[in-house]
């Protein structure tokens, strides 16, 4: 009889500690990065009569006060845990713990006590969770096809983090591996093949996120496909443009070259006395004198040439004289015919 009355007392504190736990707000999981800081706080909701506030570690075998305070503000703070944890509100109907520089040793849930008058003590209970996130490290590879590339996006984290590809307006099919470390953490790989535009370069982006923490991003460019010549090589769509501009460029100048030594080859085998007169500017001063054409010659000029002209082609009176002497004796005289 006694131990069913005890029972029925113990029952009845339950329910009625139950309900008043729930005039405390707290958050159930509190999710913190390994090396910074988590705040883990507690607020009550209905106004109470609080004596004293108790911040708790729960240990797999026992409770370990972790900081004490007071009305009056005296406040005290475990061995343990001093240069760890701080208290950073210290209000009896509010109080707010810091934890500094997290680690595996803080991970674990942490209980909040508002000793009331005259209810008692209100519990809650608030649970810190780390976690990892490193990445994502995205790239790209070739495949068996120009048309189509390999991407490969991984992240390593606790817990395992998901890893999500995205091209804006395109589907893609991807497969994912993951695989356990021996620090406790999960190491995710997610591949897909995507199909490359004729047009424009494609944006591949890379999404990775644990539980309650932000997501992380990451992205690359993959150009446009590139097409083959006759002659094999590849020609870049996206950058013929810029190919046709330096081929222009190089005629041009190979043009201005050719010509600048066709002009200098021309002025080295140009005569001496263009030389001399491009060189000598006393030269180019002083012009060379000209022959006066025939009409500007006077009548007693031309009178005085045809005369000496003659002269020279007429011989002297004695030597015509011999010249018919000798002429005559070269000539047979006839002799007179007899008539009969």
């Amino acid at each position: 009889m006694a131990n069913s009355a005890l029972l029925h007392f113990l029952f009845v504190s339950a329910v009625f500690h139950k309900g008043l736990n729930s005039v405390i707000q707290t958050q159930r999981v509190v999710a913190a990065a390994v090396g910074e800081q988590a705040c883990l706080n507690c607020l009550l909701i209905q106004t109470k009569e609080v004596l004293q506030v108790t911040w708790q570690k729960i240990l797999p075998d026992r409770e370990s006060n972790v900081i004490t305070y007071d009305k009056y503000l005296k406040k005290l703070v475990n061995a343990d845990f001093q240069g760890k944890v701080e208290l950073i509100n210290a209000g009896l109907q509010n109080s707010s713990i810091l934890i500094r520089n997290v680690t595996e040793e803080d991970e674990g849930c942490y209980r909040c006590m508002f000793n009331t008058y005259p209810d008692g003590a209100l519990i809650a209970t608030t649970c810190l969770k780390l976690y990892e996130l490193h990445g994502p490290v995205l790239h790209v590879r070739e495949s068996n096809f120009s048309e189509e590339v390999i991407v490969f996006c991984s992240a390593t984290g606790r817990p395992a983090p998901t890893v999500t590809l995205n091209v804006l307006h395109q589907k893609l099919n991807f497969s994912t591996h993951s695989f356990k470390n021996t620090n406790g953490t999960v190491t995710v790989n997610t591949t897909c093949l995507l199909r490359r535009s004729y047009d424009n370069s494609t944006q591949v982006e890379c999404e990775v996120q644990v539980p309650s923490v932000p997501l992380k991003k990451d992205s690359v460019m993959i150009p446009a496909v590139q097409l083959s010549s006759e002659d094999g090589s590849k020609v870049d769509t996206g950058s013929s443009v810029v190919g046709i501009t330096l081929v222009i460029a190089a005629v041009v100048i190979v043009s201005l070259v050719v010509l600048l030594c066709f002009l200098r080859r021309k002025l080295l085998n140009s005569p001496k006395s263009w030389c001399k007169n491009k060189e000598d500017p006393e030269v180019i001063k002083t012009p060379l004198p000209t022959e006066k054409p025939l009409m500007n010659r006077t009548t007693l000029m031309l009178q005085q040439n045809e005369q000496e002209g003659l002269r020279q082609r007429t011989p002297p009176a004695d030597k015509m004289i011999n010249f018919k002497q000798q002429a005559s004796s070269r000539t047979p005289q006839c002799k007179k015919t007899q008539t009969l």
